[in-house]
């Protein structure tokens, strides 16, 4: 609405990231040149977006790891059945095979419960960072394009 002081006022002291960029804005245009402002300001978002980013690596390594190492025990599985098939020669029982295989195929879907939910975790906290993101961008943008009201006290350029 043009009242820089008391948009300050409502975001300053909030724990959010759009609060705090916002807050960090407002404070660089009064202490700073507007380029430097800008360049603070994009510092700041970047800053805040980084951390909020943190840990969504570790959650990719389990969504891509969890099914390989569901994978290799299925391949070790199968391994040790056709093993005790080729020992047990003519006389081979099915149901030494059946057991083999059933473990194996256990380790395939133990190795999907994981990733699936992990997967999907990551695509929602990125979904929620992107969000984040174009609402920081929108609103330094904001700061930055609004007509300033004279009396609002700015750094010299």
């Amino acid at each position: 609405a043009g009242n820089p002081a008391a948009a300050l006022a409502i975001v300053e002291g909030r724990m959010g990231i759009r609060s705090k960029v916002v807050s960090a804005g407002l404070t660089a245009l009064r202490q700073l040149p507007e380029d430097r402002a800008r360049e603070e300001t994009a510092r700041i978002a970047k800053k805040h977006l980084a951390k909020a980013g943190t840990g969504l690596g570790a959650l990719e390594l389990i969504a891509t790891i969890a099914p390989l190492l569901g994978l290799l025990g299925t391949v070790l599985g199968m391994i040790a059945a056709f093993q005790a098939l080729q020992q047990a020669g003519s006389k081979a029982d099915p149901a030494l095979l059946a057991g083999g295989i059933w473990e194996a195929l256990l380790t395939t879907a133990a190795g999907m419960a994981v990733a699936i939910p992990a997967s999907a975790a990551l695509t929602w906290f990125e979904s929620v960072i992107t969000g984040i993101r174009q609402d920081i961008e929108d609103s330094a943008t904001r700061l930055f394009v609004a007509e300033v009201p004279q009396d609002l006290p700015m750094a010299a350029e």
